[in-house]
């Protein structure tokens, strides 16, 4: 009955609106009161949750993303995509993906890539003559991406949980992103060719070269933090920190375009960003050992079990359970409650503990652009000023794309491990 109570509660929460952190406090909550446990447990619970040295990275990145945004970045960015990628068919479009797997190398969420980018391009692109619909689906398909290259603010969660080098959960991220992208990016060519959409002209060498080093300092930012990791000079949270101080030097010195009166304001923000996602870290731990302490975990191992050993077959239980997932919950909360069971799920079946982070998580991406629940899909369709329908229809190709990768990922261990027991053996 208090299991009954706990997803009853939830389930509930969910379906009227309600914030996903709050849903899941206001669900343990009831089942500790049906339990008759004291609901001092709910504090401590969510402090064990929180008091992690690894989750620090998160208020770090996200500060050093805002302050490279607000020090004129984006725009940059999205210069350098459009005078690479823009002579192609559907150029603005392919810009946009690019300049989305540029940014994410930069904020580490995806939430924050189809924001900032899709600002600008969503507009941009309608002008242009691309239809609304399409150009706030390949915004929000597209920001899916960031999250996977390096910096990654579920890779930290992920790192947090398992004990998993951080540094080797974003090296192993990095070649199914990329794949990810350029999957989208071919994508773009088939449509754009079928519906007849433009291209940009041609803008020369001269441009590619100008608008390259006007972004550059923002793409070593990525090289730098991946070269800090790598080499052992500075951890996790170090690299975030060490990244703060580049974004702000960067964005008033270089770029000279980051007010000082504003620097208050971005900490302010990013500070209120990241308590989000550590009340949401917290409350879902609390979820977390509920389910624990009724045997959930372990239940589903054994009932998974009972009915198959093959690790094919289990790869795309696990698969079809965090896509269902992730149409309704949020990826952090999804990756708390969920990650440790499956991970024993995995390695019971013999899954390379790295291999399954990597493509738990890029599952988790493709929920975000999902229905009824897609975060990336809803901040798209309203910086668009669309109802949701036309932006699903739009999105569904690159959906099926992304798909499609997820299994090339899931069954080829190499693009997720290769890489980082290459460069951190």
């Amino acid at each position: 009955m208090g299991l009954t109570l706990l997803l009853s509660v939830f389930v509930l929460g969910l379906a009227i609106g309600l914030p996903v952190a709050v849903t899941l406090g206001l669900s343990s909550m009831a089942y500790l009161l049906f339990a008759d446990i004291p609901l001092v447990v709910i504090p401590q619970k969510m402090y064990a949750g929180m008091d992690s040295f690894v989750l620090l990275c998160i208020p770090g990145f996200i500060l050093a993303g805002n302050l490279m945004n607000s020090g004129g970045i984006t725009e940059r960015i999205i210069r350098f995509a459009n005078a690479l990628v823009g002579w192609m068919r559907g150029g603005l479009a392919q810009a946009n993906i690019a300049a989305s797997m540029l940014f994410g190398g930069i904020s580490g969420t995806a939430v924050a890539d189809v924001a900032s980018v899709g600002g600008m391009m969503i507009p941009g692109m309608k002008r242009a003559g691309y239809p609304a619909a399409f150009s706030a689906a390949v915004t929000a398909a597209s920001s899916t991406v960031g999250p996977m290259i390096p910096p990654s603010v579920p890779m930290i969660i992920v790192g947090s949980l398992s004990g998993m080098s951080v540094g080797k959960l974003f090296l192993g991220g990095a070649i199914p992103g990329i794949l990810m992208g350029l999957a989208m990016m071919a994508t773009t060519v088939v449509l754009a060719r079928k519906q007849g959409f433009p291209r940009e002209p041609w803008q020369g060498l001269r441009e590619l070269f100008s608008s390259f080093t006007g972004a550059v300092w923002a793409i070593a930012m990525t090289v730098l933090i991946v070269g800090g990791l790598l080499t052992g000079i500075t951890t996790p949270t170090e690299t975030a920190i060490v990244a703060c101080l580049y974004a702000m030097l960067v964005g008033l010195f270089v770029y000279r375009e980051l007010p000082v009166r504003a620097i208050p304001r971005i900490v302010t923000n990013s500070a209120i960003s990241a308590a989000g996602i550590l009340v949401l870290v917290g409350t879902a731990n609390v979820f977390g050992w509920i389910l624990v302490s009724e045997r959930i975990p372990q239940m589903l191992a054994d009932g998974v079990l009972s009915m198959t050993q093959n690790k094919f077959v289990v790869i795309l239980l696990i698969n079809l359970l965090l896509l269902f997932v992730g149409m309704f919950m949020e990826t952090i909360a999804a990756l708390i409650i969920l990650f440790v069971p499956l991970q024993t799920l995995a390695l019971a079946v013999g899954i390379d503990p790295l291999h399954f982070a990597v493509f738990a998580v890029m599952n988790l991406m493709i929920g975000l652009t999902t229905p009824p629940v897609g975060v990336c899909l809803f901040v798209a369709a309203n910086i668009a000023r669309l109802p949701l329908s036309p932006v699903i229809r739009a999105i569904t190709p690159y959906i099926v794309t992304n798909l499609i990768m997820l299994l090339m990922v899931s069954y080829f261990p190499p693009l997720s491990t290769w890489l980082p027991n290459r460069l951190m053996p």
